[in-house]
């Protein structure tokens, strides 16, 4: 238990800094020992570690700066200033070698330490390395012409404090309204916090004030890829690629612009040019070689997909993603060869984070294969105890959305504004869990001819993100969404509605009807029902414990924080069933439950219902929807191309020994 308050330990941390600064430094040292004794938090024995660390070295006790750092380092390895004041103090040791070490450590983990730059500048011209000089002379350049504000902002978004560096971001920018480089660096914040909206606005608005701006292009053009407006994207690249027509990132990003639109031919051309590139290194070879893989998978051709992802690894032992590519072919069968390279690299000490975390999902898939089934828990337990630790991921907070859903977006509300919309019809939303069976939904729905699949859009979720606003006040949280929508212009919601058809129209084909397959919007359907009262909505249901250890076992890609704990993925399921009988209640009829055990038993049966739902004549190619030349982009793209089968219905029965924090959480016995 703490025994001091965070306010007062905010103050006494506080006048710990103006002591170092003063420089007492032996009292310094004095109040944060005895500050340890007070809190047990782990941020706050970080800070105390560094200030004790620094303390010590000023006062030239450099073994104990030593073994304050090292005991910082124990809570946080990837702590860049513990990584470079550790270089300080081997500097003072006069270990220049290991110092180098430390200060390459700090400016990988954050670029925008200048003191790093500056020591590195010295060790390297001390040895010789004029190459490395230049390359951290350069950086050092760069950062030195940034304004003091833009530094800091660059410094605390390495560090992860994306709200304040946010704040004075947006502070700088009232100044300096026509800043380019500080609305790069906002648009990059709104990307980490995944505000795509504010970030795609920024960079658009940065172009038409600086329009050869290369860096904000490049940011523009990543975020376009990033939420699949591959139409527009296509645009921006040849714009850079007019520039720069031999810049490989820029080709790239071509290559997976076109692998978007569907030519994926052309594509797999442009990263087979890449990867012959004369000049190209092993790593980013590596890499190229990995989103070679991916256009072939979505093509269908997974043999060759399989021996790039098999490349890639071969080129970069360490690559974690090559491993968790082919683990997430659904398909694939590891080698004892390859599990063997896995679990020594998990071992690896220099290992990144996000490799590590790859690599125990893929062993995970590989014992799972082999029916080892307890160290393929283990090892999906450890890739989702590292995952979910470094999320920072908490449930109540999605239950306090559930909560203010179910209380605001009442009968009330839809009977006074439920005909203020936009009247097409245009979408279809699949809405529900991950791994619920929405992508098989979508290939049986996208087999029918007036129907066009697009992917999982970010747009719904932007437009409740816009309503709900970044106040960090909970009482102005409270008075916003969903609340508001009882409260704002009743001519927004056909507004907002004919926004969204305008915005996903780049993802569309010619087919009068349309999927947006983010299983997230199950949050939003009150926000649906207002803006296009005649959207059709398709609950993708599955079985509890089948659908949440199922979402257990995989690495998604962004966005689903919730699965990478059994107790919060229950809690996550309850809320959804919580949230969708609210839903079932109060908008009646709105909704069409699919199960997909149900789909399984009887698929005829199920289309029909399905087709009849979205006012679609029958179509076989529905039925025979595994036989669709399309694109897929999800993890389930290739059990999608089979026929339906049965055999993972059950297949959490394996594990069910392990699974008791989930059984407890979904009260089944």
């Amino acid at each position: 238990m703490d025994t001091t308050s965070p306010s007062s330990i905010e103050n006494q941390l506080k006048s710990i800094k103006q002591l170092v600064q003063a420089s007492k430094f032996n009292d310094a040292i004095k109040q944060s020992k005895q500050l340890q004794t007070q809190t047990t938090d782990k941020q706050d024995q970080i800070e105390l570690w560094y200030l004790n660390a620094v303390a010590h070295r000023y006062a030239k006790s450099f073994s104990s700066a030593l073994t304050s750092i090292n005991e910082l380092l124990k809570l946080d390895e990837t702590h860049s200033r513990a990584n470079q004041e550790k270089g300080f103090i081997k500097l003072a040791l006069d270990e220049p070698t290991l110092a180098k070490v430390s200060f390459e450590n700090a400016v990988k983990l954050n670029p925008s330490l200048i003191g790093s730059w500056q020591a590195l500048i010295q060790i390297y011209s001390e040895g010789q390395q004029q190459e490395n000089v230049q390359k951290a002379a350069n950086q050092l350049e760069k950062l030195k012409k940034l304004p003091p504000a833009l530094l800091a902002v660059t410094e605390l978004m390495h560090e992860g404090k994306l709200l304040k560096a946010e704040q004075i971001c947006r502070h700088f920018l009232q100044n300096n309204k026509r800043h380019i480089d500080g609305m790069c660096l906002l648009a990059e914040i709104g990307l980490e916090l995944k505000i795509y909206d504010d970030a795609e606005f920024l960079l658009a608005s940065a172009l038409e004030l600086a329009p050869d701006h290369i860096h904000a292009r490049s940011l523009y053009l990543n975020l376009l890829i990033r939420l699949g407006k591959y139409k527009v994207a296509e645009q921006q690249v040849e714009k850079l690629l007019a520039v720069q027509p031999d810049n490989l990132s820029f080709n790239i990003a071509k290559a997976s612009v076109l692998t978007g639109l569907g030519q994926i031919e052309q594509a797999i051309i442009l990263f087979e040019q890449a990867i012959a590139h004369p000049t190209l290194q092993s790593k980013p070879a590596a890499g190229f070689y990995l989103q070679l893989g991916h256009a072939l998978k979505a093509k269908g051709d997974i043999k060759k997909a399989v021996a790039a992802y098999q490349e890639a690894y071969l080129l970069q032992p360490s690559y974690g993603d090559a491993f968790w590519s082919l683990a997430n072919t659904k398909t694939y069968q590891f080698s004892d060869e390859e599990i063997s390279k896995m679990r020594v690299q998990q071992n690896n000490k220099e290992l990144a984070l996000t490799d590590k975390i790859q690599l125990h999902f893929a062993t995970g898939k590989a014992f799972e294969d082999r029916q080892e089934y307890q160290q393929a828990f283990q090892s999906y337990q450890q890739g989702n105890e590292l995952q979910h630790s470094h999320s920072g991921f908490d449930i109540s907070k999605i239950e306090q959305q559930i909560a203010e859903q179910i209380k605001y977006c009442s009968a009330e509300l839809f009977k006074n504004r439920g005909n203020l919309g936009l009247n097409v019809a245009d979408p279809i939303f699949i809405v529900g869990l991950p791994r619920a069976g929405s992508t098989l939904l979508e290939q049986i729905l996208a087999s029918h001819s007036q129907v066009d699949g697009t992917m999982e859009l970010h747009n719904i979720l932007g437009l409740a993100s816009r309503l709900r606003g970044r106040s960090t006040s909970q009482k102005n949280k409270e008075n916003q969404y969903p609340k508001n929508l009882s409260e704002i212009n009743s001519d927004y919601f056909k507004r907002f509605g004919q926004q969204f058809i305008d915005e996903t129209r780049d993802y569309r084909e010619q087919a009068p009807l349309f999927i947006d397959k983010m299983p997230n919007n199950f949050l939003h359907i009150g926000l649906i029902r207002l803006i296009l009262p005649n959207a059709k909505i398709i609950d993708a249901r599955r079985s509890p414990m089948a659908c949440c250890f199922s979402g257990f076992k995989q690495l998604f890609a962004e966005g689903q924080d919730f699965s990478y704990n059994l107790e919060d993925i229950g809690r996550y399921y309850q809320a959804y069933i919580k949230l969708m009988a609210h839903w079932d209640e109060v908008l009646p009829g709105f909704v069409l439950r699919v199960n997909h055990e149900d789909v399984v038993d009887d698929l005829e049966k199920q289309v029909g219902r399905i087709l009849d739902f979205c006012g679609l004549e029958f179509e076989q190619s529905c039925v025979d929807f595994h036989k669709t030349k399309r694109n897929i982009k999800t993890p389930s793209s290739e059990q999608v191309r089979q026929p339906i089968y049965k055999s993972a219905t059950e297949q959490w029965r394996y594990f069910e020994q392990y699974l008791a924090p989930l059984k407890k959480v979904l009260n089944i016995d």
